[in-house]
């Protein structure tokens, strides 16, 4: 047994850097495989484990607490362990009666997380796995979010090495928590067009974040090993070229059970119930990152007076540390009189070019210049105060190479604030930020990461010179599509961007902005309404997981039986405090933030645009809530049955409906409606085979006999 207890690998923590996971200072991508639970026998983990090992794979996850040998077996192996636990999330676990079922989960995961949270091979933790959209709906979305929410500040407070995330499921995506460290999802797509798109989703609704595949399998007994092989195969290599931080398969073995009943019909193992490899697992192993062309890449960064900040931008992009085979990079001195030049010098893969003070535009086009005659073929700009991620320009050449795209940009991440200013400013509004039109065709892409084809910028002539501070990338990719060029996006190109680093600099930015927006105003004054900033077409993302809030607007399809329910929104939600920084005064800071800011950037643009702004279209009207504001008058009550069939919600609003019940769009909070009347179905999971129906009806009738006619439809059966 000794030698069996002897680490293979000395396991360093698992950390977020950017959109992937780093471990002892490089970047890992996460190939995990779900381990149990097992029914009777459980099996020797020493074994499996050098079978899983040896299959390529670097983790696992478990669904119940871990023996003191599995953790000994992962440490022996170098794996890393997601952990979890069950607690009644299939059930109503908020709410007068419920709140049990919500601290019996703090008693299970506090458990969990102090008698393994400071373990080598502890690498995150799920706090809940795929909690049901018609249990979300009876709770509310909001509540059931700020209860996941609640849950990871509770389990960061016990194990704060720990990452910390729920497992989330397309059905239900609205209830992503904004204080993950990461986000999981699990994906049972077939398709791989399907598969495929909707990893570029989750980019957008992960934020700032890191994306894990949390789970994605297939079925063998259904489908076929070949089949499953063939989809485990794509799916892998799929994730691998989305950029996405990890995949989890479900499962290692056949053998598997739900509660204490082994489940024999569905076989997604990769080994079979004898421990047998049902194909190659060295194949997943195997696999790496698409091959694709990789055109010239001439980065270009314009500096002014930046001999602070610039050398961190140049830094991040020495050969020595970039993942790219032709690029080149092409500094523009502005004029600057702090020693910038000097500074430059100093960096022998640099060309710099030094120009008579004549803005920002002008020294983008300068750039441009310089790369056309140098034999780029793409002009990549980023900004002085930015970092670019060793990949960037790999993630970048991979979208040009998928999306025939004529222009290509990714996300910019706050790094960790280094004073409480710094992290006001990440937080507050005006951030730069990319303005999508789907999931990979942009309308908007900050100048800090934008990128286009030498022939699409020679062909809208570059950049506009009167655009000296700000601006003049709005304009730029809106020109672009006026002349019918496609801006791409690629979710994990993203290049790190420190703000301005106080509240009074922030401040002039956005003066700056308003000054750049009433320009913008003039030369396209049919982008903007009168009073308004500009008019997107597209959803504004800045920086946040999105999630439920107070007012959202969610599509949860008919009788909320969409496969596929999502928050609908014009405006992401904007990045939080970190939580480093997360105190009152820092609050205060950001509450003047949030009332000051619109009022700054809002008289900059009426100051500089009072020439032109009275041809710009006034907005008519006001805008209206949709939602209402809730019902008055009105009496609900609820009533529990015990039922059969875990369809017996489908069963009974298909009952309802034959008796003139009826339900005419996808947004409605409540399932179906009856003149007055509404009336709102969960089905709750008590046990292996056992479920209960709550059933919430309102009415302005306090008489009304509906409940009676429930109460006999529960005779149905």
């Amino acid at each position: 047994m000794a030698d069996r207890l002897q680490r293979k690998t000395r396991l360093g923590k698992l950390e977020i850097r950017g959109k992937f996971f780093i471990r002892d200072g490089a970047v890992v991508s996460i190939s995990a495989v779900t381990y149990g639970p097992f029914p009777a026998p459980t099996p020797d983990h020493y074994t499996e484990f050098e079978q899983i090992v040896k299959a390529g794979f670097n983790a696992i996850r478990i669904y119940e607490e871990p023996s003191e040998e599995l953790m000994a077996a992962a440490s022996a192996h170098g794996l890393m362990v997601f952990a979890g636990v069950h607690w009644e999330w299939t059930r109503v676990f908020r709410g007068v009666g419920c709140e049990r079922f919500f601290n019996d989960a703090k008693l299970r995961l506090g458990d969990l997380l102090e008698k393994w949270g400071e373990h080598e091979a502890l690498a995150g933790c799920y706090v809940a796995n795929e909690i049901p959209s018609d249990i979300a709906r009876w709770i509310g979305p909001t509540r059931v979010k700020e209860s996941l929410e609640e849950l990871i500040d509770f389990c960061r407070g016990i194990a704060p090495e720990v990452l910390i995330a729920y497992s989330n499921y397309p059905s239900s995506e609205y209830l992503e928590p904004g204080n993950a460290d990461f986000t999981g999802f699990n994906i049972y797509l077939e398709d791989r067009g399907k598969f495929s798109d909707y990893l570029a989703r989750l980019h957008h609704l992960a934020g700032d974040r890191p994306v894990l595949i949390s789970e994605f399998g297939m079925d063998s007994k259904f489908h076929g090993v070949e089949k499953q092989r063939e989809t485990l195969l794509w799916a892998r290599q799929e994730m691998l070229d989305a950029g996405l931080a990890g995949m989890t398969i479900f499962a290692w073995s056949d053998r598997w059970r739900v509660g204490e009943r082994e489940v024999d019909g569905w076989e997604f193992g990769l080994t079979d119930r004898n421990g047998e490899e049902k194909f190659s697992l060295s194949e997943l192993g195997k696999l790496g990152r698409s091959e694709f062309p990789m055109p010239k890449m001439s980065v270009i960064i314009c500096v002014y007076n930046g001999a602070d900040r610039v050398w961190k931008a140049i830094e991040s992009l020495n050969p020595a540390v970039v993942s790219y085979p032709d690029y080149e990079v092409i500094v523009v001195d502005d004029g600057s009189t702090d020693g910038t030049q000097e500074l430059v010098r100093n960096y022998d893969f640099v060309k710099l070019i030094c120009a008579e003070h004549g803005g920002l535009s002008k020294a983008r086009n300068m750039g441009a210049e310089a790369a056309a005659a140098s034999g780029g073929e793409i002009f990549a700009y980023t900004d002085d105060d930015c970092e670019v991620d060793p990949d960037w320009l790999y993630w970048l050449a991979k979208g040009y190479a998928e999306q025939d795209a004529d222009a290509m940009g990714g996300p910019n991440i706050p790094p960790t604030p280094l004073d409480e200013d710094e992290a006001v400013v990440a937080a507050a509004p005006g951030a730069p930020s990319h303005v999508m039109l789907n999931d990979r065709q942009a309308e908007h892409i900050p100048g800090c990461t934008l990128t286009v084809t030498r022939e699409a910028f020679e062909a809208i002539g570059g950049f506009s010179e009167v655009y000296r501070v700000a601006g003049d990338d709005v304009d730029f990719c809106w020109r672009l599509e006026n002349a019918g060029f496609k801006i791409g996006f690629h979710g994990a190109a993203f290049v790190w961007h420190r703000r301005r680093t106080s509240i009074y600099r922030y401040f002039k930015q956005q003066k700056g902005y308003g000054k750049a927006e009433a320009l913008l105003m003039r030369d396209h004054p049919e982008r903007f309404k009168r009073g308004m900033g500009a008019s997107w077409k597209g959803c504004v993302y800045t920086g946040a997981a999105l999630g439920a809030h107070d007012g959202s607007f969610i599509y949860y399809g008919m009788m909320g039986s969409g496969a596929y329910q999502q928050v609908v929104t014009s405006m992401m939600p904007r990045r939080t405090l970190n939580p480093l920084f997360n105190c009152w005064s820092a609050k205060m800071k950001l509450r003047l933030a949030e009332w000051l800011q619109p009022k700054v950037r809002r008289w900059a643009r009426w100051w500089y645009s009072r020439e032109w702004a009275k041809k710009i279209e006034k907005a008519e009207g006001k805008v209206s809530d949709k939602r209402g504001g809730g019902e008055q008058n009105v009496h609900e009550e609820e009533i529990t049955l015990d039922v059969e069939g875990a369809n017996a919600r489908l069963e009974w609003l298909d009952k309802f409906i034959s008796q003139g019940w009826s339900n005419d769009h996808d947004f409605p909070e409540w399932d179906l409606v009856k003149a007055d009347e509404k009336i709102l179905i969960a089905q709750e999971v008590i046990g292996d085979r056992h479920w209960r129906l709550k059933v919430r009806l309102q009415s302005k009738n306090r008489n009304s006999s509906t409940l009676d006619a429930i109460r006999d439809l529960a005779d149905y059966r």
